[in-house]
Formats: C-alpha cells, structure tokens, sequence
C-alpha cells in the first residue's frame, strides 16, 4: 500500500481555491501510484476558520467541497478535513471531522476528541467531542485516523485531557495510525511534534502518518514538517519546512524502518524563514501587493526591511527614511546603505517641519512646559501619519517594526510607530533581533556593521538611548521571557535570582501597557506565548507586585 501525505498552504474561507489545490493534489497522487492521499485538519476551510463556523452557508460550502472530492475517489482513498455538523440535539452544533472517501463513497468519518481551548486554540467554543471510534478498513488494513490534538495526550507527566482516542481504537488492531494536523509553528515546535509522534508510536507500536500545513494565517504560522515515523521509532522521513509538497511512501518500507531522515532546527533559521512565509502570505492572501517601512538606521527596521524583500521581492518594498533634528547622521547613511544594498526604492522626507508646526501650533497650550515624552510623542506621530499617508496614496501596506521587548513593556507610541498592518518582529525579542541580523549577514553583509553595533535609540531628544529608559536587553529579555512564556509571577523570579526591584519596575510595564497591545496590529507568532489571541489578559486590572 503506498499513502501520500499533501502538505499544502491552505486559505481561510478559500473552499473552492482550496479544493481545486487538493484535486491537483489527488491526481498528481493517483499519478505516482497512491492508495491513499491525506490532507490536513479542516484543509477545506483552513485552519483556524473561527466563527465563520457560525454561519450555516459557510458549512454548506465545506460539505459541497467534500461531495466533489468524494466523487473523484474513483480510483484513490482522500482523507480530508471538514466541519460538519451534528445531527443529534445534544451538544455543539458541528464536529471538527477527518473524512475517508473511495470510490465515489464515505467509506468513514471520525470526529476529533481532544479540543484545545488553550493558548491561540478555542476549538470547543465550536465543536462536539466524538463519542465513538472506530478503525476504518482499506484494502485488508485497518486504519486509526485521528486529528491532531487527538495524539497529544499520550505520555504526558500532566495530561490536560482524561481520555486518548487511540487507547479506544486499538482493541480493533489497527494496522497504522493517519493524523491530520493544523499545527502552528514556534521555534521549539518541530522538536516537541518529533517526540509526541514518537512516544505514540513507542505506545501502540505500528507507523503514523502525520500530515499537516504550510503557511500563514494572518497572526498564525504552519511550518510542514509532516512526519512518517516507523514503529521502531526512527523518522522514516520529515518533510520540507514552509514549502508546499507531496510525498508518497510505501507502507512495507516505512514498516521496516531503521531510516533516519530527520531535519536541522536551527532556531534563528525557523524564525527567518518563518517570518518571511508571515509576511508573504498577508501580503498574497489579503491580495496586497506592496510593502512600505520606515527605514531609521536601527536595527529594528533593518531586518524587517531584509525580511520583506525576500518575502515579496525588492520591487515590491519601498521605504522612507524620515529624519527628525535629533538623528544622527549616521542613522540616515546606514538607512541609505541598506536601501542600496537591497536595491529597493528608498526617499528622505525630513520630519522637522512638521513637528515645529505641530510645537507652534501648541505652544499656546503647553505654557512653557518643559519638553518631555508629549514633544518625543508628536514626532512618532508624525512620522505615523507621513507613513500612512504613502500607504493610502500608493497602496503600500505599512509594516510594523516594533519587537517583542518594546511591545511587553510599552515602549512604543500609539498611533506612531505601532501602526502598520502586521508586527513583523512583535513577537521577537530584542537579543532575537540582533541574533536575526547576523543570520542575514552570515554569508554576505547585507545590514550595515553599524545598525547591528550601536547602542539602540529612537533617536526623539539629544543623545537618547533605549537603555535611559530601559534596563539592559539582555537582562530584559531574559526576565520577560520568564514573565510571558514561562508564568512565573512576582516572587517566583525573585526565586530565581532577578533583582526585586527590577521585577517591580518591569512587571508594572508589562502589565500597564495592556492598553497598547490590544490596539496593536496582529503579531506573527512564532514563540509559545505572543501577544494576541494566545494571550488575553485584562486591560483594567491590578496584580499586586
């Protein structure tokens, strides 16, 4: 029996764009000799399809895309992901469901058991657990087909779950394991999915097929990286991260295991590569087609600006390199040299102007009051509405370049420099940033020496510094990732080791910048805890520090 595993970049809400993709799929296949070809979780929608799941044309849509593919299962099995809904009174009104089609027939259908409500997930805010589970028979095998959380709760120390759907398969003897996967992307993910699958396998002892998908979803990223694992444990193969593709496997050699074909993970490599797919799918699935960034010099914008070229090409990135009376010269002069290595289209437009009509226009108001973070204020703004501006103009969309360590803490100006349509690097640590800006530069110097070596600045009064107003980065990060990935409270990182006060001062910023998160644009995510949906914590609160 040979079975293809389609890793595909599916669009949300694109059922017959994503159709047409799977019946390409289904014959490219059934070309190569497959029995079987398995999409992902929900591949006829996409992944996560959230509350257009309330809306009965929408599911009418999905189901009409699963009776065109049961037609063309003339000749080859297609197991494919799709709501449907429940034809009982009781419980939710839909399933989350992994349907089994041959010849011109539904030979099966499981639903999913183990719905995440947790992090980015909120799967039970829509669909009914499954309540029986049954093997599906397929030319003289019997097949445990199950859908990715449906794997997740086996040997765990604390598992969030009391039952594992292939505990309850497994007295029919099944001859192999299909899960269908929407799994997003962190840069610890492929690792843990690696041994998830294979703890399974050690479980039940035969071979899983793990399929899941490309690309992203607004905030929410999908590396690939499906797995065939044979039952003595070894990674019979690891398919491509981010790239689209199909591969068939023959079920006696992934049986006689013993291969090992499992890929480097590199964590600044997945990052990159996952913040370009980001960046690129906004761009394709929304059908924008241009990109404009503010250039400063710093190494914020740099890599952003490297970012988006490679995602959607040098012609299609534009930036404005906006000086105010307090940038250095060489700010504007590294932004000049990356514009020119990058070979993208780059304009000076000084910001001064502006603001003094802005500082002459309050002067009546302000009194003589001394110049403090309303005047630094008024020049991100500017630069905001000069940025926008271009944007309606031309129709560029403007991409956020404000990193994970600025955004907890509020170092940042609503309405200023955290506008744009998607935080790039929102989600990624400052000491991330410059590890990122070496990966770009490791073969050929592409961001100035200088943008990467000096002290980071926004440049908005004489001499300003992040560090006037922030502690060390590398101190920072490391407290705030304590704080935001790892759940430690206040006297938890007292524990171990932070300063007291620091763990005060920082923790109060964290938590009083709320207010910025939730009017920021969607961060694309690529560590366990970012800022968005995967995170919800109340803007008007108090937690006593």
């Amino acid at each position: 029996m040979k079975i293809a595993l389609a890793q595909l970049n599916y669009h949300i809400g694109n059922i017959a764009g994503n159709l047409q993709k799977m019946l390409s799929a289904v014959e490219d296949a059934w070309k190569q000799g497959a029995d079987i070809i398995c999409f992902g979780e929900l591949s006829v929608c996409g992944y996560p399809p959230r509350d257009f799941l309330e809306m009965d044309e929408f599911i009418d849509q999905c189901l009409e895309a699963v009776e065109t593919l049961q037609s063309a299962s003339r000749d080859i099995a297609i197991v494919v992901g799709s709501p449907m809904r429940n034809p009982t009174a009781a419980g939710k009104d839909l399933y989350n469901a992994a349907f089994f089609l041959y010849a011109g027939e539904i030979k099966g259908i499981q639903h999913k058991t183990l719905l995440p409500t947790y992090d980015i997930f909120d799967e039970y805010r829509y669909f009914e657990p499954a309540k029986t589970f049954h093997t599906i028979a397929f030319k003289g095998k019997k097949i445990a087909l199950s859908i990715c959380e449906d794997i997740w709760n086996v040997g765990n120390e604390n598992p969030l779950y009391t039952v594992c759907p292939l505990d309850e398969m497994m007295g029919e003897g099944p001859d192999f394991i299909l899960n269908l996967s929407a799994s997003p992307f962190d840069s610890a993910h492929a690792k843990e999915r690696i041994h998830t699958v294979r703890v399974n396998v050690q479980q039940y002892g035969i071979p899983l097929f793990y399929t899941n998908g490309v690309g992203a979803q607004t905030d929410i990223i999908f590396d690939g990286g499906s797995l065939v694992m044979s039952p003595d444990g070894s990674v019979f193969d690891e398919m491509p991260y981010f790239q689209e593709e199909i591969r068939v496997y023959d079920l006696a050699s992934v049986l006689e295991g013993g291969r090992d074909q499992e890929q480097d993970k590199d964590k600044i490599t997945l990052i990159h590569d996952a913040l370009v797919v980001g960046i690129r799918d906004y761009f394709e699935k929304l059908g924008f087609k241009q990109a404009i960034i503010g250039l400063s010099g710093g190494i914020d914008s740099a890599v952003t600006t490297v970012l988006a070229v490679r995602a959607l090409g040098k012609e299609q990135v534009r930036v404005l390199l906006l000086p105010s009376q307090y940038s250095t010269g060489h700010s504007v002069e590294d932004a000049r040299a990356l514009a020119e290595n990058l070979g993208i289209q780059y304009d000076i437009l000084p910001i001064k102007p502006v603001f003094e009509a802005f500082e002459s226009a309050l002067h009546p108001f302000f009194n003589e009051l001394p110049f403090n973070i309303a005047e630094e204020n008024i020049q991100a703004r500017v630069r905001g509405v000069l940025l926008m501006a271009m944007s309606n103009k031309f129709g560029n969309i403007l991409l956020n370049t404000t990193n994970k360590s600025e955004m907890a803490v509020g170092y940042g100006t609503l309405y200023g420099d955290m506008c744009g349509g998607i935080a790039v690097l929102g989600d990624v640590y400052k000491t991330e940033v410059f590890e990122l800006a070496r990966h770009i530069n490791a073969s050929q110097v592409v961001i100035p020496e200088n943008s990467i070596s000096k002290p980071p600045s926004a440049e908005l009064r004489p001499d300003q510094k992040d560090s006037d107003s922030l502690p060390p980065y590398d101190e920072l990060d490391r407290l705030l990732f304590q704080y935001i990935e790892g759940r430690k409270g206040p006297k938890a990182l007292v524990s171990m080791g932070f300063d007291p006060v620091l763990v005060t001062r920082v923790l109060r910023m964290v938590n009083q910048n709320e207010f910025k998160r939730e009017q920021a644009p969607p961060v694309l995510r690529i560590s366990t805890k970012a800022f968005g949906s995967g995170r919800r914590f109340p803007i008007v609160a108090k937690y006593s520090i």
